[in-house]
């Protein structure tokens, strides 16, 4: 997968090109340091995914992103230390939204994302029927269908849940228990008090100390497991009945 970097820090520029030379398959193509210049390199280098700053020097990043528009346009993934930003970038359809500084896992997650949506649409059977099988959520150009069976994990911001799906991150207006009622325990559960997991999308589990236990899911996402939910959350993924304080 061919990856173009632009962002105009030369320290952020440094350590994503050294977090993407350990993923497998990943090749950078090239970097700018400004909007405007990146326009005409990302047209010369044709990459799959643009690592996109979004306030820089000249156009900004979501500048970038709506002339970047279109059918053939590269997977986009916004970096950038403001979280503010986060609903524009999904309004524009961005593969993923990543805060200063990047964790190395979630670059991973990130470009695992991106490759899916190369790759094209997944296809996964509907969720149970007693419980919510999709939600609307409103973007710039009206509704969009989510179905729960796409959802592989959700993460609150503030008054939003972050919803990421395999090809997509999408924000809901909405509370973390509004969203324990309508999904189904048995597919997605509650590990913390700002999160949800898929339970089939958990790799492994680190274990530790004090109840301490972390989710590492299939596309390279590390969710903590809040202490309250630990013994539920063991249960549900049916780990060995291991005391966790005596680890």
């Amino acid at each position: 997968m061919r990856v173009f970097i632009v962002d105009d820090e030369p320290l952020a520029l440094d350590w994503l090109r050294s977090c993407l030379a350990r993923l497998t398959g990943v090749e950078v193509v090239g970097e700018a340091a400004d909007g405007d210049a990146a326009l005409a390199a990302i047209a010369a280098a044709a990459p799959d995914v643009v690592l996109l700053d979004i306030q820089m020097p000249g156009r900004s990043g979501v500048e970038v992103a709506r002339v970047l528009a279109g059918s053939a346009r590269p997977e986009v993934v916004f970096v950038t230390a403001f979280s503010h930003w986060a609903a524009e970038a999904f309004e524009l359809d961005a593969a993923d939204y990543l805060l200063k500084p990047v964790r190395p896992d979630r670059l991973e997650e990130a470009m695992s994302r991106a490759r899916r949506r190369l790759s094209g649409p997944s296809n996964c059977a509907a969720p149970a029927a007693s419980f919510e099988s999709g939600f609307w959520i409103r973007q710039r150009e009206g509704l969009v269908r989510v179905q729960t069976a796409d959802i592989r994990r959700i993460e609150a911001d503030k008054d939003y849940a972050l919803i990421h799906t395999h090809l997509r991150t999408h924000i809901l207006r909405t509370t973390m228990r509004e969203l324990e009622a309508k999904l189904d325990p048995r597919e997605i559960v509650r590990v913390h008090r700002s999160a949800f997991v898929r339970l089939s999308a958990v790799a492994r589990v680190e274990r530790g100390r004090r109840s301490m236990m972390r989710l590492h899911t299939e596309d390279g996402a590390v969710v903590d497991v809040g202490a309250s939910y630990t013994r539920k959350v063991a249960a549900a993924l049916g780990l060995p009945n291991v005391d966790m304080d005596d680890e």
